[in-house]
């Protein structure tokens, strides 16, 4: 008898249309986070066969924008950097952002004041890209760094001290 129950309900089932549709209304939104520049000098680089350098250059390749993925999807990007100065002169940073023809697009001034003994790690302004920024911002195939020393006591190949920056963005990515 229960057998005779038990068996057609084997063949009953709850069941509903599947909307496969539903896969074109995906939406994920990842952010990721990465380092974007580092470096750190000490005092002597600043001095070239005894003289005073009051002006750094560098340059490096950024090909992140290279990746059309990531191109067309980013929406928005954070960066924060930071600077420590154990150095007992001033600095200004010049974070430059470079086109394929080496046209600067932005420039981001990082100011970094002597330092005096206590602790000098200064956690600048977070630079928001989003709308036209960020589009400009697409562009950039290099990042340039110009660093300019401040007045003060003269530097030699003895000064103790370096001068750090770090610098990190966060992604915000929309795939649809």
């Amino acid at each position: 008898m229960f057998l005779v129950v038990f068996f057609p309900l084997l063949f009953i089932s709850c069941s509903s249309n599947l909307d496969f549709d539903q896969v074109n209304d995906l939406k994920l939104k990842p952010v990721f986070v990465a380092n974007v520049a580092h470096f750190d000098v000490p005092a002597d680089e600043f001095t070239d066969n005894g003289q005073e350098q009051l002006i750094a250059i560098d340059e490096k390749e950024f090909d992140v924008f290279k990746k059309k993925f990531f191109k067309d999807n980013l929406v928005k990007l954070e960066l924060d950097c930071e600077t420590e100065n154990t150095i007992a002169r001033s600095f200004t940073i010049d974070l430059l952002l470079f086109n394929e023809n080496d046209d600067v697009l932005e420039t981001i001034t990082l100011q970094t004041p002597a330092y005096s003994g206590n602790s000098n790690l200064i956690k600048h302004t977070t630079e928001i890209f989003e709308g036209q920024r960020l589009d400009l911002l697409k562009q950039t195939v290099k990042i340039g760094f110009i660093v300019k020393m401040g007045a003060g006591a003269p530097l030699d190949e003895n000064s103790p001290g370096s001068l750090k920056l770090r610098s990190g963005a966060t992604a915000y990515l929309v795939i649809e």
